[in-house]
């Protein structure tokens, strides 16, 4: 695997591939932390380590290892062993959940007992890592992509199915489950998050009541509503300063904060800097 992530990166870079799901990312340095609203995916780190934290936890995985990502999610993702000589390799699989609906059709599966976390690091099984290999050599054989990836894909998706995050997968797809109605919850606080949060309002979208809905999704995400809001306003505001140059203010308003004070002194919190001082030196 390495030596095809190496063979299709330059140098410190993440891309796409000619399968739409597939993504590489190579790195030679450790470090710097990038916040990111992170989609459902399974990741692999094929040379070096990482980390990602989603509010006060911290997942790290290496070589062997997996993670599942299963909800959109604010994250804080870090490369934290790589070198020149041997950077940091690693791939995404975009999870779509259309197809996670249609494997959980055809197999048998209880779901979880339990609220599960929707992020994850487990041992990579090596029929998880055989099915990835062959998804990798479809790169060299670009006209057997369009119809060996898909089956291919679904041989991965099984895989991490029958493992042990199986469970929490099978609660977010099926309808009527707490955990559902978490993913229910974090896909409107996406489509909204710039709308002032009444959580009465939430709850009532999902069919749930305020408290259920607030123990059950920081079950889930290791955090609260609000906290989720927060750090998608914040995330979007730094990226809106970064990549497109909008000025503290303005990047703050178009986020939904109306207090300029209140929104410095969340993104303080959040990013050890005040906003101008931490854009400045990130540029």
């Amino acid at each position: 695997m390495a030596s095809i992530i190496t063979r299709f990166t330059g140098e410190d870079e993440e891309c796409a591939t000619a399968i739409d799901t597939l993504f590489f990312s190579r790195r030679s340095s450790t470090g710097k932390s990038v916040y990111t609203a992170q989609w459902p995916c399974l990741a692999l780190v094929v040379q070096g380590a990482k980390s990602l934290a989603i509010g006060e936890e911290l997942h790290t995985y290496g070589v062997g290892d997996y993670l599942v990502v299963s909800l959109d999610l604010p994250v804080v993702s870090r490369v934290t062993e790589a070198s020149s000589e041997a950077p940091n390799l690693g791939l995404g699989l975009r999870i779509e959940p259309e197809r996670l609906k249609d494997l959980f059709g055809r197999i048998n599966m209880a779901p979880a007992p339990h609220d599960m976390r929707a992020v994850a690091v487990n041992k990579a099984h090596p029929d998880l890592l055989d099915a990835v290999v062959r998804l990798l050599r479809l790169l060299d054989r670009p006209r057997d992509i369009p119809a060996m990836a898909p089956l291919i894909e679904q041989e991965i998706l099984y895989r991490v199915a029958t493992g042990p995050f199986g469970p929490a997968l099978l609660q977010i797809a099926m309808l009527e489950t707490p955990t559902n109605r978490v993913a229910q919850a974090v896909a409107w606080l996406r489509r909204n998050f710039t709308r002032p949060l009444r959580i009465e309002e939430l709850a009532q979208h999902v069919g749930m009541s305020p408290s259920s809905l607030h123990h059950h999704f920081k079950a889930v995400t290791a955090m609260t509503p609000m906290q989720y809001q927060k750090q998608l306003r914040l995330h979007e505001a730094r990226r809106l300063m970064l990549s497109d140059r909008l000025d503290v203010g303005s990047a703050g308003y178009s986020v939904g904060y109306q207090s300029p004070s209140q929104f410095s002194r969340e993104y303080s919190r959040l990013y050890g800097r005040p906003p101008l001082r931490d854009v400045t030196a990130s540029r």
